[in-house]
Order: structure tokens, then C-alpha cells, then sequence
């Protein structure tokens, strides 16, 4: 059997063909690069100050651009050859590859969520301490983070695998026979990645309910200048675009890392192992990078960007501010 023998083998199994991995490869880099480019005209056109969100969305983009790039040509070569990774001598620099980018995107995601539960919940304190440099320190920080944590293996506290059909390299996650130290490093990488899904998800909950919080208190003040409501709907509109995007990119990393930390879980505790379940796990975690940018710049458009706005906004905002509703709205996401 094909799927049974293809850990270790030095051939790509012939049942396996490069179609999907060659969409995903044009799609991501298409995306990215389009992504690249709409956030640079929204910068242009708003004329403002780099804030500590476009660097960290930008870091995002830039980082699932180099993932698509470093990691697909590998894996189209190995089907171009016939010859599997191990073969190649490229299976140590794919599952680094993989499991680096895989981390950190979900580190940059969870920074994201950091920022905008500060910049809402403690203002004072994001004031203060959140600008620009703090970004600029913050990515390469995530990035020597993950190459220290995701280079381990090279030392020998857990060993790199080969997936099927041979063109897949990744933590070894079937570690039920493993040494201990094996089964502790593909465990912790489970757990990290875990740690930071429920981390995001209860950021943006908070964040959630603060501004909806924020919202009655602006009903309670209607008799407010009007100059000043309107300062308030374009601040509280910007939160409400960072927000819905931030979310949106969430829940498509959830779903797309979710199964590659449910199968290394079960490698840890069961010997059978499924070559298609771990070929499904590793190809979700290496969608996140092309779904990423797409959403961006779907959001980014008009018309999907003022009805997301409206459906956040309208239960919130009295029939007395349409007009101003209306306004806030249009403004760019990172003005």
C-alpha cells in the first residue's frame, strides 16, 4: 500500500499529483502580493501615521508571502523529480519552514488581538507604552522566537517526518513510541499553538464587549456637541474595521491550524497512524497563508467593508446619527 510506506520512502508516491499544490502556490502569491499593494494605497490615500496595527497587519502579509514562497517550490520540486524530500536532502529545511511560518503567524495574530484589546480596554497604558517602535521591536522578537523553538529538532529533542505522499516534511507527530523528549517537543508545540488560539479568541471577545459597551455610552450622551459625536463615530468606526478583519483572519487560522494540533495530539497517544488525515492536517495549515490575504482584500473593498460596518454598528447607534454613520463608515481601515 502507497499510504503505508511512504514515511521513509525516497520516491513520491505516483498516486499523488502536484495540482493542488501548484493552485495553492499561484493563489498565495497572487494574494499576498495583491494584499501588499492594496495596503499601500490605503496608506497613501489616508496620508496618516504608520500606527502599530498597519506594521503588525503588513508583518502578517509579509511573512505568509515569504511562507508561499520558501515552502510551495519545494514541494512542487519534489513532484517535478519523482524523487520524495528525504531523497532531496530538503526535509530538515521544509519542516523548519513549515512549523516557523506556522508559529509565526499565529504569534502575529495573537499580537494583533493584544493591540486591539489594549488600545480599547487600557487606553491609558496603550497610549503610553504602543507605538510604532513597539511594533518594529515586537516582529523580530516573534521571528527569533520561532527560529530558536522551531530549530530544537536540529538538536536532537525531537526529529523531523516525512509525510505522504513524500513531498511533506513536518514535526514528527506520531511520537506514541518516541522517546520522551520526542513526544514533549511535539506536545509543546501543540500546546504553544493551543495557547495562542484561546488567547486570540478571548482578546477579541473582550474587545467585543467593550465596544458595545462603548456604543451605549454614546447613545446615554446624545445631547453631546455634535463635532465631538462625530470624533467619536470615526474612532469607534476605525475599531470596529480592525476588529471584524482581525476576526475574520482568526477564525481562518483557527480552522485551518486546528487540525494539525488535533493529530498531533492523537499521534502522542495512539500507534495507528493515517497518512491522509496528516496530508489534510499539513495542507489546512498551509492554506492559512493564502486565505489570509484574500480576506483582506475582500474586506477591503466597499461594499463588503460598509455592510460588515453596518451590521456591528446599526444596533448600537441612534436613528439620529445615520447621517454621521454614514460618514465614519467610508473612512480607510488604517487611517
Amino acid at each position: 500500500m502507497c499510504n503505508d510506506s511512504y514515511w521513509n520512502s525516497t520516491t513520491v508516491c505516483p498516486n499523488a499529483g502536484p495540482g493542488v499544490s501548484a493552485i495553492m502556490f499561484v493563489a498565495g502569491v497572487l494574494g499576498n502580493v495583491l494584499a501588499l499593494v492594496v495596503l499601500t494605497l490605503h496608506k497613501r490615500e489616508s496620508r496618516s501615521r504608520v500606527s502599530l496595527f498597519h506594521i503588525l497587519v503588513s508583518s502578517l502579509i509579509v511573512t505568509d508571502l515569504m511562507g508561499t514562497l520558501l515552502i510551495s517550490p519545494v514541494v512542487l520540486a519534489a513532484y517535478a523529480s519523482g524523487f520524495s524530500l528525504t531523497h532531496l536532502r530538503l526535509c530538515g529545511y521544509c519542516a523548519f519552514a513549515m512549523a516557523f511560518f506556522g508559529l509565526s503567524s499565529m504569534l502575529i495574530l495573537f499580537a494583533m488581538a493584544l493591540e486591539r484589546y489594549l488600545s480599547i480596554s487600557c487606553p491609558y497604558f496603550y497610549s503610553r507604552h504602543a507605538n510604532r517602535r513597539t511594533g518594529l521591536v515586537t516582529i523580530p522578537l516573534i521571528y527569533g522566537f520561532c527560529i530558536v523553538f522551531c530549530s530544537l529538532p536540529l538538536f536532537h529533542t525531537g526529529p523531523y517526518a516525512q509525510y505522504y505522499p513524500g513531498t511533506w516534511c513536518f514535526i514528527m507527530m506520531h511520537t506514541k513510541c518516541q522517546p520522551a523528549k520526542v513526544r514533549l517537543y511535539s506536545l509543546s508545540y501543540a500546546i504553544l499553538m493551543k495557547v495562542l488560539i484561546i488567547s486570540i479568541l478571548l482578546c477579541n471577545v473582550s474587545v467585543i464587549i467593550d465596544l458595545c459597551r462603548m456604543y451605549q455610552r454614546q447613545r446615554s450622551r446624545r445631547c453631546s456637541r455634535q463635532s465631538s459625536a462625530r470624533r467619536d463615530h470615526s474612532a469607534q468606526a476605525e475599531e470596529v474595521d480592525h476588529l471584524i478583519l482581525l476576526a475574520i483572519m482568526t477564525i481562518t487560522f483557527v480552522i485551518c491550524s486546528v487540525p494539525l494540533t488535533v493529530r498531533t495530539y492523537i499521534g502522542a497517544i495512539s500507534e495507528q497512524g493515517n497518512n491522509e488525515a496528516d496530508l489534510t492536517a499539513l495542507r489546512c495549515l498551509s492554506f492559512n497563508p493564502i486565505i489570509d490575504p484574500w480576506v483582506f482584500i475582500i474586506f477591503n473593498t466597499s461594499i463588503v467593508k460598509k455592510t460588515l460596518s453596518k451590521i456591528l454598528c446599526c444596533k448600537f447607534t441612534s436613528k439620529g446619527h445615520k447621517a454621521q454613520t454614514t460618514v465614519f463608515i467610508r473612512n480607510e481601515t488604517f487611517e
